[in-house]
């Protein structure tokens, strides 16, 4: 299901940021409780990374249960493979558009900005990757009510789940639950690939797996010329979450801010 609304279900995986880290996300499909989910929701940036074909090819197998949901990664992977330009920051997202089919280009560029479920236990759960109206814009779990309130305004959800920012949390802003999965493949602050598990309540997983043997299959199977320093930096030896807290904050200011 590549957008589906109003939809009720008992119980809902999230998988976001997987960035083409197969292993990270065969790890986590391997769950039980993922396997048992009603419906897998896809929190967008999914193929931004050294496996992306193989990736989107891994995801497309789960049919009618995956509920996809665009990341700006997403996004930028179109433009890129249509031959435009993006300002991502990562040298691998170039050479990722490079490896997709036309078929994969396609179904990225139809993903919709925001998903809303009906989820037992929660009531309405809006899933986004930044926010529910913006892709790439940050809101992070300390920032003040204020920016909560900028960044969700016109969003009746009781609960909205983004991710972006690749680290998990739940916190309530003015009654309102935000959950953020983490991410799949590029954590930051810890090893393991995060997820979240929806209905009747909010449970943050963890997912362990053993990482260097993650590189040796990336540096294997991947073909991107650069695979040995991109696996150690985001496999075997995430960011620190105080260094991303540090680079993200200044973007998580907004417009109200002084």
């Amino acid at each position: 299901m590549v957008g589906q609304a109003e939809l009720m279900v008992s119980t809902v995986a999230v998988l976001s940021d997987i960035h083409g880290v197969l292993p990270a996300l065969d790890a986590v499909l391997a769950e039980p409780d993922v396997a048992a989910a009603d419906v897998v929701v896809l929190c967008g940036d999914l193929a931004a990374g050294p496996l992306p074909r193989q990736t989107l090819d891994r995801l497309t197998a789960l049919g009618d249960r995956a509920v996809w949901v665009r990341g700006n990664a997403d996004r930028e992977l179109v433009t890129l493979a249509s031959g435009g330009d993006t300002a991502i920051p990562d040298p691998i997202a170039p050479w990722a558009a490079r490896q997709l089919r036309p078929d994969q280009v396609a179904v990225l560029a139809t993903l919709p900005l925001s998903v809303t479920l009906d989820v037992s236990g929660l009531g309405e759960v809006l899933f986004c990757h930044a926010t529910p109206r913006d892709d790439e814009e940050v809101a992070l779990v300390d920032s003040p009510p204020a920016r909560w309130a900028e960044v969700l305004a016109g969003t009746t959800a009781e609960t909205v789940v983004c991710g972006h920012t690749h680290m998990p949390f739940v916190r309530l802003a003015d009654r309102r639950r935000i959950v953020n999965p983490g991410s799949v493949g590029m954590p930051y602050g810890t090893t393991g690939a995060h997820w979240a598990l929806l209905g009747p309540g909010v449970q943050l997983r963890r997912t362990a797996f053993d990482p260097e043997l993650a590189c040796q299959y990336l540096t294997k199977t991947s073909g991107y010329p650069e695979i040995g320093v991109w696996a150690e930096e985001f496999v075997r030896n995430p960011v620190s979450d105080l260094e991303a807290l540090r680079v993200f904050s200044p973007r998580a200011r907004g417009t109200n801010a002084t």
